[in-house]
């Protein structure tokens, strides 16, 4: 079932709040966009980064 817009809102919200202190790209960089993608609901067993 998808995501509802409300929810994808949500998990941005929460996403942009646990990222905003990031500061080492090159070590944090799979563990962001595997963050990201969650934030549609996409988990990384589907995607291959």
């Amino acid at each position: 079932m998808p995501l509802s817009w409300n929810e994808i809102k949500s998990r941005a919200l929460a996403f942009s709040r646990t990222w905003a202190d990031a500061t080492d790209e090159a070590s944090l960089a799979k563990p962001f966009w595997i963050g990201f993608f969650e934030i549609f609901g996409i988990t990384d067993k589907r995607c291959h980064l």
